[in-house]
């Protein structure tokens, strides 16, 4: 089974938490993303600002270790369910999904405390 990476060479990739099935965050892959995610069990992705692998947790030590990968019926979408250590978002909270959207299509609040400080955890210089 081949994976349908799209014109850029990425495909979507959904973590999931393997216990609770919370939804964490939505990155993106490349086939070396992804090739180093299978052969070390730890979630890597391409940043498409900074052009380059990452692995998620190189800097916050916030890891994702992959439980299982499954793909979409098209196979174009992965669904990684994870062992989170720590948030998955890197403004501090469990996950990527906080904000609440009204009716109106606006953005009210956050549903979540954050579960840590990304400035004692990321360089910002």
């Amino acid at each position: 089974m081949q994976l349908k990476f799209d014109e850029k060479g990425l495909i979507t990739a959904v973590m999931q938490d393997a216990k609770t099935q919370e939804v964490l965050m939505v990155a993106y892959m490349n086939e070396t993303a992804f090739r180093k995610t299978v052969e070390t069990g730890k979630a890597h992705f391409f940043s498409r600002s900074r052009n380059k692998i990452w692995l998620k947790g190189e800097t916050s030590g916030h890891v994702q270790t992959v439980k299982q990968i499954l793909t979409d019926c098209d196979r174009d979408c992965l669904l990684l369910l994870v062992e989170q250590e720590g948030g998955a978002c890197h403004l501090g909270y469990r996950t990527c999904f906080v904000h609440k959207v009204t009716p109106s299509g606006d953005t009210d609040g956050v549903t979540q405390e954050k579960v840590f400080n990304p400035d004692s955890v990321y360089d910002k210089t």
